[in-house]
């Protein structure tokens, strides 16, 4: 999919007032990017295209009287240095650990994963696997310490110019150098095998039953449109594994009001601190004059004026839609066109006039406050993909379905429920020319129609949905191609190649112009890492300091 235009570029009509910044997107990571320059002393300005803050993580009431976390649903990856830095819950912001992590319903029984219950539950399965679970677990924190350790930091940038212009990120190279170095062979292995192996070759290796590969498989292809053997996917797996709540690792969680409590929370942090924030303004073009950027035109023909403008879209979006492609190097813009973007990814909202029952697991219990993955085998997942290649969606899909009204009432009427079903496999662009806006529903059925098979009634219990195609997270939340994380996770766009080797400071190859997003390091999810980072880097070219 392209990323959307806008139909005209009225003339510009200048507003008077000029601002230390404007902030082009209110998702989270712009948030958090303004809350940072703002407590630094800067004035800054956040221009948001909808009517609410947010971006992707926002809740909103899709069927009378039930809300939901509309796109991004659980909580985990929020960098807990953000959390503390905007004070986070002392505007609002309450998160609630699962109770249980993981429910893997399957044909046979069922797999429970979660604090005191994994090893057990996978030696109903397999004893050889229950043993080596914490070798696994143990091997696999080591890499993912060395890396949550590199969240919060630029990246090495790998830029043109004099040996004495780069001997900053040489040192940045050296110091990173030495950090890797302190691990043992063992870790520095698994961490090659993490960045190249697929999901599935690296699971094969450590577990010989399909359950506990399922459960951990799942992570590899969660936004990610591959299969779980596709060399990379493994990196994607790890990806998930950076995060925390409430201090503990690895732990998954869910904000008390959706997704949109953390924004809401953020917004508040902004205005706090003196940020000014406009929704319902899209910006039609970023003005590149002179070289720099330091005036962007809103759809409404109003022009506002900065010395910097920072972008949290997509890098698609942003120089495909936003920038005059003549101000760009020629490698650069052909870099940003190849740009890969994405994720397979199905999003629906259901409302829900009971509980579902699993036939694996009859009745209530703490198990539908989990995270329930319906996809039994690593052969599953790897299918869906391929029917998904050939058809557009595969019949038998890969579902997560979060329950959040478990452990959070104020989302549905007292008795009822609302479920959130985070669909794969589904091709961003139908093949033969097909259009999403005529399949929407005909995908939503199969969607009920597959946790229907595992959860009988589960249908008859559905009151109302919410359905969003690829193409809709496109032009309801700018995320390209359905990408919900600004750009896929392959190896040659992470890290000092995050979005292109060059660029991986924040900096644009436009003066005055900065990306925010996650289509900077340390890549998707509701993290905040981003914004922090780029905060940083901007601070420095004004001559301040984090505070």
């Amino acid at each position: 999919m392209t990323a959307l235009k806008a139909p005209h570029r009225p003339r510009p009509r200048p507003t008077p007032e000029t601002r230390d910044i404007v902030v082009v997107g209110g998702g989270h990571n712009g948030l958090v990017c303004a809350a940072y320059l703002a407590k630094a002393g800067l004035k800054v300005t956040v221009l948001e295209r909808r009517d609410v803050v947010g971006g992707a993580a926002v809740t909103e009431e899709f069927h009378p009287g039930f809300r939901n976390s509309v796109a991004s649903y659980t909580v985990s990856l929020l960098n807990p240095k953000v959390i503390a830095d905007l004070d986070l819950h002392a505007h609002g912001l309450e998160i609630v650990e699962r109770r249980i992590g993981n429910f893997l319903p399957l044909e046979d029984g069922y797999l429970l994963a979660g604090e005191g219950l994994t090893r057990d539950q996978v030696s109903k399965f397999s004893s050889i696997d229950a043993e080596r679970l914490a070798e696994y677990e143990a091997r696999l924190e080591v890499v993912a310490d060395t890396l949550r350790a590199l969240v919060l930091e630029t990246p090495p940038n790998l830029s043109e110019g004099s040996w004495l212009g780069a001997l900053p990120e040489l040192l940045k190279a050296a110091n990173l150098g030495g950090r890797l170095g302190g691990m043992s062979m063992t870790a520095r292995r698994d961490l090659l095998d993490l960045f190249s192996k697929s999901a599935g070759d690296w699971l094969d290796g450590w577990f010989e039953s399909d359950p506990i590969k399922a459960l951990f498989g799942f992570d590899s292809i969660v936004g990610n449109f591959a299969s779980p053997y596709t060399p990379g996917s493994a990196y994607v797996l790890l990806h998930h594994l950076f995060g925390e709540v409430n201090g503990k690792k690895g732990t998954w969680g869910h904000a008390i009001g959706g997704m949109g409590a953390i924004t809401q929370a953020m917004a508040r942090c902004c205005e706090a601190r003196g940020v000014e924030i406009r929704t319902g303004c899209a910006v039609s073009e970023v003005l590149v004059e002179n070289g720099g950027a330091g005036r962007v035109v809103l759809e409404s023909g109003e022009t506002l004026s900065a010395r910097a403008v920072v972008s949290n879209l997509n890098p698609k979006l942003l120089f495909g839609s936003l920038i005059d492609p003549d101000a760009l190097p020629g490698d650069f813009k052909e870099r940003i066109r190849h740009y890969k973007c994405g994720s397979g990814t199905f999003r629906m909202n259901v409302a829900l006039d009971r509980l579902p029952s699993f036939t694996a697991l009859p009745g209530e219990g703490d198990h539908l406050t989990a995270g329930i993955i319906m996809a039994p085998s690593l052969g599953h997942m790897e299918q869906a993909y391929a029917d998904a290649r050939r058809h557009g969606w595969s019949k038998e899909p890969i579902i997560e379905m979060l329950i959040p009204s478990t452990i959070d009432p104020t989302l549905a009427p007292d008795g009822q429920h609302v479920a959130s079903l985070f669909c794969q496999h589904v091709a961003p662009e139908l093949p033969g020319g097909r259009d999403w806006d005529d399949h929407r529903d005909e995908v939503a059925q199969v969607m009920i129609d597959t946790v229907d098979r595992w959860a009988p009634g589960f249908r008859d219990s559905v009151l109302g949905h919410q359905a969003l195609t690829p193409k809709d997270l496109e032009r309801t939340f700018g995320l390209v191609g359905g990408d919900i994380f600004h750009g896929a996770l392959s190896l040659d766009q992470l890290f000092s190649a995050r979005p292109v080797l060059g660029h991986a400071d924040h900096r644009s190859p436009i003066k005055g112009l900065y990306q925010c997003g996650s289509g900077t390091h340390p890549g998707g999810g509701v993290t905040g890492a981003p914004g922090h980072n780029a905060a940083r880097e901007i601070l420095k070219d004004f001559g301040k300091r984090m505070g």
